[in-house]
């Protein structure tokens, strides 16, 4: 059974998911041709990374669509998860490859399945206590809105209060189900947000449309500064979402980054 009302189902939730999901698809498609340094892979890694986040979000989609809200936090902290992950690994691997460490044995060890990654925890203390991402964490963790997400999660997983258990049946009425919409609608963005702080503060090439090498592969010679133009949708998420409610960390990405990003 689905949630059949009207505020329920055509609530925004369902189609900011679905811009992210878009937004997700198409980086994994883009990224693909930069090779993962410090690894055995012959493609970038990232794009398998992406393209199952992307599963993650579509089945976030689909589950609340099915009025299964609890089920959707314990997806969303799996997506708080691997924005970790990738970020770590994106964060170990600059840090420990060199010409004298051509291999970064951890991740290409995870990458074959020989070694797991460390907990969660041991990676998110990584991460917070780098000083290439200095920056980039002081604005992302100036308030405890990532540390309320991650116990909101953990209390839909652990079903740490009962009325989490009932917003798992969608066949009885619940008066405040909206603001429950409200609440994952809110903190989805906000780890989407995390997400992409992280990744294109790491990596600006990301950012990069295919113009460039489009006119090298036709033995055209690129346009001067076209190797810093920003891919359209990547353009079109910083002004649809990022810039809109958090300006502050577009900026910092510019500051850190000749990309041309506007």
């Amino acid at each position: 059974m689905m949630v059949k009302d009207e505020k329920y189902t055509q609530h925004s939730v369902f189609s900011e998911l679905e811009c992210y999901i878009e937004f997700y698809k198409s980086l994994s498609m883009s990224i693909f041709s930069f090779c993962t340094r410090g690894t055995t892979s012959i493609c970038n890694i990232d794009t398998y990374v992406y393209s199952s986040i992307q599963g993650t979000l579509e089945s976030i989609l689909t589950i609340l669509k099915m009025g299964r809200v609890n089920d959707a936090y314990a997806l969303l902290r799996k997506y708080h998860d691997s924005a970790i992950i990738n970020t770590d690994s994106n964060l170990y691997l600059q840090d420990h490859f060199s010409i004298q460490n051509f291999i970064v044995e951890q991740i290409n060890n995870w990458l074959h399945g020989k070694e797991s990654l460390p907990e969660y925890r041991v990676m998110s203390k990584y991460i917070r206590e780098s000083d290439k991402l200095t920056i980039i964490n002081n604005i992302l963790y100036q308030d405890d809105r990532y540390k309320k997400i991650r116990d909101r999660c953990n209390d839909h997983t652990h079903y740490n209060f009962f009325n989490n258990v009932m917003l798992n049946d969608n066949t009885i009425f619940i008066k405040n189900r909206l603001q429950y919409l409200n609440n994952i609608s809110n903190d989805v963005q906000n780890l989407f947000i995390l997400h992409l702080a992280y990744l294109f503060y790491l990596n600006d090439h990301y950012m990069a449309s295919s113009d460039y090498m489009d006119c090298l592969e036709c033995s055209v010679k690129p346009e001067e500064g076209s190797q810093y133009w920003i891919a359209p949708f990547i353009q079109d998420i910083f002004d649809d979402v990022i810039t809109k409610v958090r300006p502050d960390i577009t900026a910092a990405i510019k500051i850190n980054t000749e990309m041309q990003l506007a």
